[in-house]
């Protein structure tokens, strides 16, 4: 099953995680120093909040989870011959996971990835999610 993720930058993480655990009923999957994930069921959403402050209500990136690499690379080739340039980022440390993805740039210059999670990791790590910041 894939989902549809939104990364949010916020001004104070326990504020943001107390309201978004509220509106959607459910407590975050990962909690770390300045980051949050949630794992929405209902509706499917990956929701990733980044402490940023003074930037809080921003979009930090946009992407979809999907279920495995394989996944990540059918939409790599899918991407490239759709004529978009697409970031491959095979095996990277990021949101203190181990992930396959690509990342595409939206016209607007709203910043976008496909990615799957294939472990948990100690460090944010230096993808290009936090380049976006």
């Amino acid at each position: 099953m894939s989902r549809a993720q939104l990364a949010l930058d916020v001004d104070d993480l326990p504020k943001a995680v107390a309201f978004y655990s509220a509106l959607f009923r459910t407590r975050p999957a990962k909690l770390k120093p300045g980051y949050a994930n949630f794992v929405v069921a209902d509706p499917p959403l990956k929701l990733v909040l980044l402490e940023n402050p003074g930037r809080g209500g921003t979009i930090n990136h946009l992407g979809v989870e999907v279920e495995s690499s394989a996944a990540v690379h059918e939409e790599i080739a899918r991407l490239s011959g759709e004529g978009l340039f697409t970031d491959e980022e095979i095996g990277a440390t990021c949101c203190f996971a181990t992930q396959d993805k690509v990342w595409v740039t939206a016209p607007d210059g709203e910043r976008w990835e496909v990615y799957t999670v294939l472990s948990d990791s100690d460090t944010f790590g230096s993808s290009a999610a936090t380049d976006v910041r």
